[in-house]
């Protein structure tokens, strides 16, 4: 858990008010790079220069502005921005209780957790369990970092997390993609049951602690490889793709799965992040 919220108001719903603070609920561990320039490995460093004076601005100098024409620019402050008032400042306004299965998962952006306030545990308490046992989650306006987001409350854990949604108009449609129609869409009877034997067979619970990122584990082996002067294997030259007969590869697929059902598991290899070096560490951008 983060040291401390990244934002502090309250849930409300109907007349009930109740205090929280936000915490970021998941951390990125991916290896970062810095650019370099390769003579002389020198850090390549981004400024911010005005094409009008061609030269570096420092920050004091810079303002925010809306293109509202070719080359034409309103300037907009944080003053301008403080007068924007939409009712639910510093209110996660839930506004409807929904079905849990019926938020599409393209709508899910980013998690976080709720805490309650001091004095806010009961009311908290009982908005958890009312919404577990109906099995409801609550769909509300949430305005922080200037912005007006979408939310998704609901239960986990012991915990109420929050998801910001996307709204309906930044969700793209499928439209325009080549999609099976038409006869391409018909499927064999036979080949769709070598399909759903071979779905069966992969068929497993949802474990997340099983799935780990294996290409983050073979970078950190390469880094530490290139550290202690060892060359980089040779990469591995894969045949192309061909066109292949679907049952035959279903037949195929499911004699290597087996018999017995179970689920997918990691690789060995892909828990060696755990025993990193230091010397593999990198400082994040």
């Amino acid at each position: 858990m983060v040291a401390r919220p990244v934002w502090k108001g309250a849930i409300s719903f109907g007349l009930v008010n109740i205090p929280v603070s936000l915490y970021l609920a998941v951390k990125s561990h991916r290896t970062s790079f810095h650019l370099l320039h390769a003579p002389d490995q020198g850090r390549i460093r981004y400024r911010k220069f005005c094409e009008l004076e061609d030269r570096e601005v420092p920050s004091e100098e810079i303002v925010r502005g809306f293109e509202y024409g070719k080359g034409a620019y309103v300037e907009i402050t944080d003053e301008d921005l403080d007068t924007i008032d939409i009712g639910i400042e510093k209110a996660i306004s839930i506004e409807r209780f929904v079905e849990e299965g019926e938020i599409d998962a393209f709508y899910f952006d980013r998690p976080y957790y709720l805490e309650p306030g001091k004095g806010a545990e009961r009311p908290y308490a009982l908005l958890h369990r009312a919404m577990r046992e109906t099995g409801r989650v609550g769909v509300a306006r949430v305005v922080f970092r200037d912005r007006e987001s979408l939310a998704a409350v609901r239960p986990r854990g012991r915990a109420l997390a929050l998801h910001t949604l996307h709204f309906a108009d930044e969700v793209r449609s499928d439209e325009g993609l080549h999609l099976p129609s038409g006869e391409a869409a018909e499927v064999p009877e036979d080949q769709l049951e070598l399909a759903r034997l071979l779905v069966d067979r992969l068929a497993g619970p949802w474990e997340p602690e099983q799935w780990e990122d294996r290409y983050e584990a073979a970078l950190e082996r390469l880094i530490a490889r290139k550290l202690e002067g060892i060359p980089a294997p040779a990469a591995r030259l894969r045949p192309p793709a061909k066109v292949v007969d679907l049952a035959e590869m279903l037949r195929r697929s499911l004699a290597q799965q087996g018999p017995e059902k179970g689920g997918i598991r990691a690789p060995p290899q892909a828990s060696a992040r755990r025993g990193r070096t230091s010397s593999t560490r990198r400082k994040r951008t």
